[in-house]
Formats: C-alpha cells, sequence, structure tokens
C-alpha cells in the first residue's frame, strides 16, 4: 500500500515543492513506496523559480510539479493521506480542512528562503533543498507501511529534533 505524504506550506512555491519533489524523489531512488504531494492554503499559482532550479540541478525531476490548492485534497477521490507535514510556520498555526482518514500530522519548519538577500537567496534555496533532502530520507528509513499513528508521530517528530 503506497504511504502517501501531503506536505503544506501557505503559498505552495518553495519549501512545499522543494519538500515533494526531494520525496519523490528518494522513494523512487530507494524504491519506497511512497508518494509526495504538496498544496498551499493561499497557493501563488507559480512555482518559485528557484526552488526549480536547485531541485533540477540535483537530478530532480519537476515535470509534474504546480502550485495548487490543499483543497484539492479533500474533494471526492483525492488520495488518502497518511501523513500531513507543514513546512512553514503560518501553514502550521493555519486551521487546516478535515482530512479523510485522519492522518498523521506533524510541522518541519524551515525558513523561507524566498527572504534571503538577493545575493544569497539561490543559496538558501540549495541549503533548504539539502536539509528537506536529509529529513526525506531519515523518514524513508522508518517503517512507515507498519508504524501505529502515535508511533509514527513520535518517530517523525524525533527527525526534527535530531
Amino acid at each position: 500500500m503506497t504511504t502517501n505524504v501531503l506536505i503544506l506550506c501557505t503559498h505552495n512555491s518553495a519549501r512545499s515543492v522543494l519538500s515533494e519533489g526531494m520525496l519523490n524523489h528518494w522513494a523512487r531512488k530507494l524504491g519506497k513506496d511512497v508518494h509526495a504531494y504538496s498544496a498551499g492554503s493561499a497557493p501563488s499559482g507559480r512555482i518559485n523559480p528557484f526552488a526549480l532550479d536547485v531541485l533540477n540541478e540535483a537530478g530532480v525531476d519537476t515535470s509534474y510539479v504546480r502550485s495548487k490548492s490543499w483543497d484539492e485534497f479533500v474533494a471526492p477521490g483525492a488520495p488518502e493521506m497518511h501523513v500531513v507535514i507543514t513546512v512553514c510556520d503560518s501553514a502550521a498555526a493555519e486551521q487546516c480542512p478535515y482530512w479523510p482518514g485522519k492522518p498523521v500530522k506533524v510541522h518541519w519548519g524551515y525558513p523561507d528562503p524566498s527572504n534571503a538577500p538577493e545575493a544569497e537567496r539561490r543559496k538558501a534555496f540549495e541549503l533548504t533543498r539539502q536539509a528537506i533532502g536529509y529529513r526525506m530520507l531519515q523518514m524513508l528509513n522508518l517503517p512507515l507501511e507498519t508504524m501505529a499513528p502515535s508511533d509514527l508521530r513520535a518517530a517523525l517528530e524525533g527527525i526534527v529534533r535530531s
């Protein structure tokens, strides 16, 4: 059974897209039955070009990414989520929709690389991609398909502290 992971950030233009790309990339490379999606509460409708650049330069397929609303994932026929991760503090503080299936919810905050000074912005995106990629690798090392929700939540929260 595929483990579906939804990664949320308010505008779904940078951190959540980096997370979606990195999780799908590593899951494919490692042969894990995990699929990542990303969405936002107020999607911008565009992906930050720096996010696309650093993903592409790391060999990550971005052909499928787009900025979308989290409403798509509560609509009839949407894939059932097993894990929902917020990656920005504002999304973590928002009232999220009801997620069918009662997924495990955790917060993995990252500073917004879009707010870095212009001369350092590309580097900020690359460092954020690397940090996200490392956490995604740690998550993929967990026995996701067999963990009880409370154990999964504790393990995912532990990744932030490590």
